[in-house]
């Protein structure tokens, strides 16, 4: 071969990435930022986080961490100041009684849930989820060798999984129950009488659990927070519960999840980190222990901003001829019906970006292709002008 010449060269992929798809939500997102950067007047319901900058204490503390040189390794598993800080947030949030070595701290929650099904699957082990479901649960379990196993929900039950469809879905092969409240997309929420239901047939059969809380804080109408882990000793000890500080506190890209339960299962997914990724980022683990030092009325205070966004975002699309919002009891999403245009979701959305410049997510992703859904996390202005451009396009492109 002549040097510098170039060959057909085709690599071969590895198997178990088959089944994985992209994230639809990124590549929505990404391509509604490029429209706006080229000077489209695009108005985007997409984002998955929260809309607010930093907060300034905490964005203080990175730059004291580097000043100070915090910017070398930290243990695999996180500085131990946050590991404790993490036990005493649960102890103080959930009742839940954690020591440092039952927690690992991750580069993101995402992080924290891929490491735990890389831990805890075996090949062919079957994952119960409920759908509508966040996009990356499925392709997660298909990475670990794992078989994702969905028991729907429906609009008219609240998107709350009924028990008796869960116990129909267990199988031998089943090992883990995935549950997800407050759920991104729905904003269903899970009170303390459903999860008891679903902790007698996680310990009835044998399984284990893990519950996804990384919208804890978001809950509206003076609901609160329930962690199925908190419903007594044995079903906390089936338990792993996974958090973070990219919601709670606009961290999104500073990327610190964790998640907390066996010791022993815990020590082998920090034997997983040591090997993929090494210690989260130190200067973002300093910042998320200033964070996590915020009074609560930080935090209250941005619930109040997105439960009067949710208002108007909900009462506004209720008024759009076609779409069928469901009321979220918490997160920052209103997962919306469009059974009723006639278009799958894919269609709906792409048409929607091109034709009236607003960006949603569309629902197949999440395992509805009978939905899309909404971020409310945009100004009230945008909130207004973007649904009122829905209604007008609505108006001229969906018949009935």
């Amino acid at each position: 071969m002549t040097p510098g010449s170039s060959v057909d060269l085709k690599i071969k992929i590895a198997g178990r990435l088959a089944c994985v798809s992209p994230s639809a939500t990124l590549g929505l997102t990404a391509k509604a930022k490029a429209m706006k950067a080229k000077g489209l007047p695009v108005i985007s319901f997409g984002a998955g986080e929260p809309d607010f900058d930093t907060p300034e204490a905490v964005k203080e503390e990175a730059i004291r961490s580097l000043k100070a040189g915090f910017t070398k390794y930290t243990p695999t598993a996180g500085i131990p100041e946050l590991r404790e800080a993490v036990c005493r947030k649960f102890q103080e949030d959930q009742g839940l009684s954690y020591s440092s070595e039952n927690v690992v701290v991750s580069c993101g929650a995402k992080h924290s849930l891929y490491n735990l099904f890389q831990v805890l699957c075996d090949p062919g082990d079957e994952v119960l989820i409920p759908a509508p479901y966040w996009v990356s649960y499925p392709e997660m379990v298909y990475l670990a060798g794992g078989a994702p196993v969905f028991v729907e929900t429906f609009q008219g039950e609240g998107f709350l999984p009924k028990p008796e469809r869960l116990l129909k879905a267990v199988t031998p092969k089943t090992k883990i129950l995935l549950l997800n409240s407050p759920s991104n997309p729905t904003g269903a929420v899970l009170g303390r009488r459903d999860l008891e239901r679903i902790a007698d047939i996680v310990l009835e059969k044998g399984l284990l659990c893990v519950s996804d809380e990384i919208y804890e804080y978001y809950l509206y109408e003076g609901l609160t927070h329930v962690s199925i882990a908190a419903l007594g000793e044995e079903i906390k000890n089936r338990t792993f519960v996974v958090s973070g500080a990219s919601k709670s506190y606009s961290m999104t890209g500073l990327r610190i999840g964790y998640a907390a339960g066996d010791a022993e299962v815990m020590k082998k997914v920090g034997m997983l980190q040591d090997h993929s990724t090494s210690n989260p980022s130190s200067i973002s683990q300093r910042m998320a222990l200033e964070a996590l030092r915020l009074p609560k009325s930080y935090r209250e205070e941005v619930r109040g901003i997105f439960q009067k966004r949710r208002d108007k975002t909900a009462a506004l699309l209720s008024k759009v001829n076609g779409l069928r919002p469901f009321m979220p009891q918490g997160a920052f999403y209103v997962f919306c019906g469009i059974a009723e245009t006639g278009l799958s979701s894919d269609v709906f959305c792409a048409r929607l970006l091109e034709e009236a410049y607003v960006a949603v997510i569309p629902g197949k992703s999440f395992g509805s292709d009978k939905h899309v859904r909404f971020s409310f996390a945009a100004s009230e202005k945008d909130i207004e002008e973007g649904i009122e451009r829905i209604s007008r396009w609505m108006g001229r492109t969906i018949k009935g």
